[in-house]
């Protein structure tokens, strides 16, 4: 007879970061998960796999073959701390009920799949997708949580591990992020009523070294440019000055990516001869400096183009909005980086024009961050089939004819469909809150760059 293992945190015993790691990569190695897949699957269809499973997310206890994997102190104690700084990670915002949700957000695309498909025969593929889920957002939670025992870089590359675990051979096949800098954004793209924790966070951030910021600056860049083209066209009906009043805490995380960028950038310009020649990003494909974590030069270029697409005068304009006033040394700094390469960023800047023929995510706008996430998972289970793309792939574009160009345009087509079908009301007015359009995705370039010819 086998003998049950308990895995779990004792009651008496403190939450530690190390200790949370090796717990979870208890439920993420070998076949753990494909054992509770293999457990739920013995329902008689998969509304009733989807009950078994539900309670498991509730409880925070998974039991798989000899395994008993009880997470829920970790995962209440470093929910709890996460609260107390200012974020939800778990749970989403109800904006017609004006409060955060009770379920996680896992949970809730449980219900949803549970309500669309639940009389269906059971389908492993969707099984195994939400159990995947389910640990991203545990992953996500515990990114924020790199600071507390000390020694944030080396928990953040722990995190990493514990994600390329999740992501590795023993789960569902769906991809969800490239790194564990990815899920500190994911964690914190939700609506918050109060802002305070976003500026704490941030100097938090400012303490990774530079591998990790880089990574960081990359996906907040990205989808910064993203988030605001969204505001600006649909919140705040293409008013510059209210978009910067209502996107107070996201101005300064902008700033801060854009700066490391820039820096990432200016120091492979400086490894030519004296003086900045133009097609920097050239050179950043081979220099030493352009690999941070995988990072190469045309990322860094079309990160920084997408985030300066919302409102580039915010960054090399003479009137910088007040939000801004806190990090002024990092706006100023990269305002002198700009000049300084100005011509070549321009040329580099060229390179990524949106197009009818290629993907761009400058041609992508959309609310929050975790919902284009999100919206791939629930297609993915909808259809049982999981999206061969991460959310870092929609941040980046392909050359015209490329097989995952031709990909990233479904997927973000097919997101914006599903929005169209679950507008909200936006001034008055039903908008839906993903948008992928290729003509305003060229009308925002060419305003960027016009404004940065100035």
């Amino acid at each position: 007879m086998r003998t049950r293992q308990k895995n779990r945190v004792a009651s008496t015993e403190k939450v530690t970061f190390e200790g949370a790691c090796a717990l979870i990569e208890t439920a993420l190695r070998g076949t753990v998960r494909q054992e509770i897949v293999a457990a739920v699957s013995r329902s008689e269809n998969l509304g009733r796999a989807l009950l078994r499973l539900r309670e498991s997310m509730r409880t925070n206890v998974w039991k798989a073959g000899a395994h008993h994997i009880s997470l829920d102190r970790i995962i209440t104690e470093y929910d709890s701390r996460t609260r107390q700084d200012g974020f939800h990670a778990l749970h989403d915002w109800d904006g017609k009920a004006d409060r955060v949700n009770e379920d996680t957000i896992p949970v809730d695309v449980l219900n949803y799949l549970s309500e669309k498909r639940g009389a269906e025969p059971i389908d492993p593929t969707a099984l195994a997708i939400l159990v995947d889920y389910y640990f991203l957002h545990v992953l996500s939670l515990l990114s924020l949580r790199v600071w507390d025992d000390g020694h944030p870089d080396e928990n953040l590359d722990q995190v990493n591990q514990l994600l390329g675990s999740l992501q590795g051979p023993g789960g569902s096949g769906q991809p969800f992020v490239d790194n564990a800098e990815t899920l500190i954004l994911i964690a914190t793209s939700h609506f918050e009523l109060d802002e305070r924790g976003f500026g704490k966070l941030l100097e938090r951030v400012r303490t990774l070294d530079r591998s990790h910021r880089t990574n960081i600056a990359l996906g907040h860049a990205a989808s910064m440019g993203c988030h605001l083209r969204f505001g600006f066209e649909a919140t705040c009906g293409r008013d510059t000055v209210a978009l910067r009043d209502d996107n107070t805490a996201d101005y300064p995380w902008l700033c801060f990516a854009l700066a490391t960028l820039m820096s990432e950038y200016s120091r492979t310009g400086e490894t030519g001869a004296r003086g900045v020649q133009p097609g920097v990003e050239a050179r950043l494909k081979d220099s030493p400096s352009s690999h941070v974590h995988g990072v190469d030069g045309q990322a860094i270029v079309e990160g920084m183009l997408n985030g300066l697409t919302p409102d580039a005068r915010a960054f090399v304009g003479n009137h910088p909005p007040a939000s801004l006033s806190a990090c002024e040394a990092e706006r100023s700094g990269f305002e002198a980086l700009f000049h300084q390469h100005r011509h070549a960023l321009l040329e580099d800047f060229e390179r990524h024009r949106p197009s009818d023929h290629a993907y761009s995510p400058i041609s992508l706008s959309f609310n929050f961050s975790h919902n284009i996430l999100k919206g791939t998972i629930v297609d993915a289970l909808m259809w049982g089939s999981a999206w061969d793309l991460t959310f870092n792939d929609l941040l980046t574009g392909s050359p015209p004819g490329d097989e995952k160009s031709r990909l990233k345009e479904t997927l973000a087509n097919t997101l914006m469909g599903y929005a169209r079908t679950s507008p909200d009301r936006i001034r008055g007015r039903l908008m839906p809150v993903i948008i992928y359009d290729p003509m305003a995705g060229r009308q925002a370039f060419g305003v960027a760059m016009r404004k940065l010819r100035e």
